[in-house]
């Protein structure tokens, strides 16, 4: 869990951006599902947001989201993040893009582009597509 509950608002601006950055994946390929928001909805409770502060993060990310034209505001923080961290956010990402069974090019390409914004290695990357693939094909 990336933060207790009692968070201050700095920690809650980065898990907006945080959650921007998986609705920006979900939204990308113009059919943003029931799925991809319980995946949404699931990553940011694991992140540590708590049930009376999950609509009001996902509310102002769906704002920032809309009111922005790069994903560099969304991953600023997120590149100094430990690995596991990154990893975790990855596999979410990896886990909205495949809850349709599919990837198409943008998503891909949104995922490519992430992988040198956050600095994750494209071994690192193929691997946590691969799983996360597997475990959606199941």
């Amino acid at each position: 869990m990336f933060f207790k509950k009692d968070k201050n608002k700095i920690e809650n601006s980065f898990l907006v951006k945080v959650c921007a950055l998986l609705i920006h994946a979900a939204k990308i390929d113009e059919h943003y599902t029931d799925n991809e928001e319980k995946i949404i909805k699931k990553t940011l409770m694991e992140l540590g947001i708590s049930k009376e502060d999950l609509v009001e993060t996902i509310n102002k990310a769906k704002s920032i989201e809309d009111n922005s034209n790069q994903i560099l505001d969304f991953t600023k923080e997120v590149k100094n993040l430990p690995n596991e961290d990154k990893i975790k956010i990855v596999e979410a990402l990896w886990s909205i893009i495949y809850s349709n069974n599919d990837a198409d090019i943008y998503e891909t390409n949104l995922m490519r582009r992430l992988a040198g914004l956050l600095y994750i290695d494209s071994k690192t990357m193929g691997d946590i597509k691969e799983r996360i693939k597997v475990k959606n094909f199941k």
